[in-house]
């Protein structure tokens, strides 16, 4: 049986979560590689819509294990909210397991976090101020407090203490109650001990016992550390190089990789975006496709679909296929652009520029098709869609040569069309 990744092919918020949910119908277990609850799926099950942070879209699914990896950095009172919330709502939670390797977000990253962005003036990053970089950085440094840390009430506070002396000076116009932090996260951790187990272990044996595995990463392939639009980035990898480091699992056991993709382009926060629109196009885009963030309620930004930054992301996620979502969006628009390539003082370029003063001067090169001009939030069959619609995917297919295995045009779980199983990837 196949495990795959699921994950974002532009800057995230590609609807990852309304796929994956649809995928996990099928999984025995949905796991989450990195990333913290920076990152926000919205979830239509019926009537009902849920946000989700850090918990797997598996979640809705009877069954379905989930499980948070050890390349996750959780906030863990956030975390025992959303579990509470969930639970209030009536959806079972009691198969969601953390890996006792992930590291722990603090009172303290948070207010780093902003610290660092304010520092930064006009500069700024456009994080979400919720310590995900400043946690990432004391991993990285060796200073990071792990989920398993929290076992040993001494052993805990023992690294807590070591982290308020390394971080006297950059805290020092800030009062924390570092007491009744360590009081707060170890009862916390109380609630959760006994979900507190080895995720890498777990995963592997499920994949070798013939499970259906699906690895889920948060935000996109262009905010990822290595490869993204740096330094107006995340701080882990959501690539699919992410989900092995992130779950402790191997590259042979994953068989294929699923790329969510709008069919436009949105970002959330600074950065260079060669497609961008900010006249009224962009505008009817924000409106249409209700384009503010599931985390922080910001506006994103929206442009013209990009084929080229797609061709990027299929070769560094060796895409298997694709996930078109919001292709209702675009259903009163005529023509509707896409990005086919990039240009620099005239000259066309081979690959994305990994040099942000190279993307900030590109010229997009477009190429237009022609609109459809008819809804289709009500399709629910491929073969339904205006004959013109196809043509637009069968473009985005050809564009970037990847094929297209879904198809979705509304919020509600039925409004998914699958034209090829992502499950069968070989």
């Amino acid at each position: 049986m196949p495990a795959i990744v699921v994950l974002g092919a532009q800057w995230g918020d590609e609807g990852k979560g309304k796929i994956t949910d649809l995928l996990a119908r099928e999984a025995d277990a949905v796991v989450r590689y990195q990333g913290g609850h920076n990152a926000g799926h919205t979830v239509q099950v019926g009537e009902s819509q849920y946000k989700l942070h850090l918990v797997p879209s598996g979640v809705f699914h009877k069954g379905t294990i989930c499980l948070l990896g050890n390349g996750m950095v959780i906030d863990l009172p956030a975390l025992v909210r959303e579990i509470d919330g969930l639970e209030a709502s009536g959806v079972d939670t009691s198969r969601l397991y953390i890996s006792n390797a992930a590291h722990l977000i603090l009172p303290y990253h948070q207010v780093l976090d902003a610290k660092d962005e304010d520092s930064r003036g006009a500069d700024h990053i456009g994080t979400t101020r919720r310590g995900i970089g400043p946690a990432y950085s004391d991993k990285v440094n060796r200073l990071g407090i792990r989920m398993g840390d929290l076992k040993n009430e001494k052993r805990f506070r023992e690294l807590l203490e070591a982290n308020r002396r390394n971080k006297e000076g950059s805290l020092a116009s800030v009062a924390l109650d570092w007491d009744a932090m360590a009081r707060d996260y170890l009862g916390c951790y109380q609630r959760l001990a006994d979900r507190v187990i080895d995720v890498g272990h777990r995963v592997s044996s499920l994949i070798r016992a013939g499970a259906k595995v699906l690895l889920e990463g948060a935000q996109g392939t262009f905010l990822d550390l290595d490869h993204g639009t740096y330094p107006f980035v995340t701080s882990s990898n959501p690539t699919a190089g992410g989900a092995c480091v992130g779950t402790g699992i191997g590259p042979t056991l994953i068989d294929g990789v699923l790329g969510v993709v709008k069919a436009y382009t949105t970002r959330v926060g600074a950065g260079p975006f060669p497609t961008e629109l900010t006249d009224r196009l962009g505008d009817l885009l924000v409106d249409r496709g209700h384009e503010f963030g599931t985390t922080t309620g910001r506006r994103r930004r929206c442009g013209w679909l990009d084929t080229f930054m797609l061709r990027y992301a299929a070769r560094i996620n060796g895409l298997s296929s694709l996930a078109i979502t919001k292709l209702d969006v675009l259903d009163s628009l005529d023509p509707i652009q896409v990005c086919s390539g990039y240009e620099v003082d005239g000259e066309l370029l081979d690959s994305y520029p990994e040099d942000l003063a190279t993307l900030r001067r590109v010229v997009p090169r477009y190429e237009s098709f022609a609109g459809w001009k008819s809804s289709t939030s009500q399709v629910r069959e491929y073969g339904q869609l205006p004959p013109l619609a196809r043509t637009y995917l069968d473009g985005i297919s050809r564009l970037t040569g990847v094929s297209v295995s879904l198809v979705s045009v509304g919020p509600d779980r039925s409004a998914t069309m699958v034209t090829a199983d992502p499950w069968r990837v070989r």
